[in-house]
């Protein structure tokens, strides 16, 4: 079985053409072993690509332990370059169903890709979250189970985001602590993303992750919509925002209310090469 190795800033993904599978459980039961970096190729998650009768195509995501997201940023741009390069579509723009509806990535030229994301869900029960006062989750309170107290605004990009802005950028150990916390809170009924947001002026943020089903990764992509979302609902920033990951930047646009988010950033492909029988 082929494969092929792609990163968006660095959140890297193992892509499989599953445009003719009929069983993904062969791959999806050693879904943690092909993640792992030093007994598999090693990836923030697997995605396939599959036939639509929606869209021009179908992406599916799943997470290192083998959950699935309903959508990931980074992985659409890396979707749209390796399926164009494949020829499975013809045009630069394209319809790609996802767990978190129809989005619509455009490849700008051989590195950026600009997706647009759709709008952004500020209810409580749609992100989903419970027992804030507030409905939107804008910078209301939340002590988490390690004792600390959070200012945190909540916002679904088809998939869970709590953004905390904090005065400085946290390191490892603070964000596995802090956020792997988070990520189980209460406030979660099917968990959440947690992203640690350090302002830098001028409509930057330095933003650190912690991933639902993942952990630690070099970039998010819905992290940095919901982040640039986040801002600009705390008046940080306005109709757009640049963020800074682990693994590089994202442009982020957003004129409020029910208007979509664009998000625009880098694609690019690692190598390619098929699994051992070992390995699948």
């Amino acid at each position: 079985m082929h494969f092929t190795k792609w990163n968006g800033c660095g959140n890297d993904f193992v892509f499989i053409n599953a445009m003719h599978m009929d069983d993904l459980k062969p791959v999806l039961d050693k879904c943690e072993r092909i993640c792992d970096r030093h007994f598999g190729i090693g990836a923030d998650g697997i995605i396939f690509v599959l036939p639509s009768q929606k869209a021009d195509l179908r992406m599916r995501i799943f997470n290192a332990d083998g959950s699935e997201a309903e959508m990931c940023g980074n992985g659409i741009r890396c979707f749209a370059r390796w399926a164009y390069e494949l020829g499975l579509v013809s045009t630069r723009r394209f319809s790609v169903e996802t767990g978190a509806g129809i989005l619509y990535p455009e490849i700008l030229d051989d590195h950026r890709v600009r997706v647009d994301m759709g709008a952004p869900h500020l209810e409580a029960a749609v992100v989903p979250t419970t027992g804030f006062s507030g409905n939107p989750v804008v910078s209301e309170e939340l002590v988490s189970s390690t004792g600390s107290h959070y200012k945190v605004t909540c916002v679904s990009m088809g998939n869970p985001h709590c953004v905390i802005f904090t005065d400085n950028v946290p390191d490892d150990e603070f964000l596995k602590k802090e956020g792997s916390a988070i990520e189980k809170d209460v406030h979660f009924p099917r968990k959440t993303n947690v992203e640690f947001v350090h302002p830098l002026g001028n409509n930057r943020f330095r933003m650190r992750v912690w991933e639902r089903g993942t952990g630690i990764t070099m970039a998010c992509g819905t992290g940095c919509c919901a982040t640039a979302v986040a801002a600009i609902l705390n008046g940080l920033a306005k109709d757009e925002a640049y963020i800074d990951v682990d693994g590089g930047t994202l442009h982020i646009s957003w004129k409020g209310g029910d208007s979509h988010v664009f998000m625009t950033g880098p694609a690019a492909m690692a190598f390619e090469g098929d699994f051992t029988p070992e390995l699948i």
